[in-house]
């Protein structure tokens, strides 16, 4: 039995199979998880702001609740890591499905 010893060279990336620089994800993660300290401080603060106007205590404790579940959010979402990127298939056709042609079928044997 004959084993063939294909060898591959190193792989090949297109630009646009090129995950996001590492320095970029962090920089969005990072804006993502101030977006969400600012949204927890504004119902803190909101909260406080709704105590002393006379809001009904149920307004007061939803303010509160989200001011105090927001960080733990923020953490898990900012830690997820990176996020995944589809790749690029566009010069891979044979996995593809081609719309079918209308019209009649032709007729085997005829």
């Amino acid at each position: 039995m004959v084993k063939l010893n294909h060898r591959r060279g190193p792989a090949v990336y297109t630009v646009t199979d090129a995950p996001r620089p590492m320095s970029e994800d962090i920089g969005h993660r990072q804006r993502r998880y101030l977006m969400s300290m600012t949204v927890r401080t504004v119902c803190f603060v909101g909260a406080i702001v709704a105590a002393v106007a006379g809001v009904p205590v149920w307004g007061v404790l939803i303010l509160l609740a989200f001011a105090l579940v927001l960080p733990y959010v923020a953490v898990i979402i900012a830690n997820g890591g990176r996020e995944p990127v589809a790749p690029a298939s566009f010069g891979d056709r044979a996995g593809q499905e081609h719309k079918p042609v209308s019209g009649q079928r032709p007729e085997i044997g005829s």
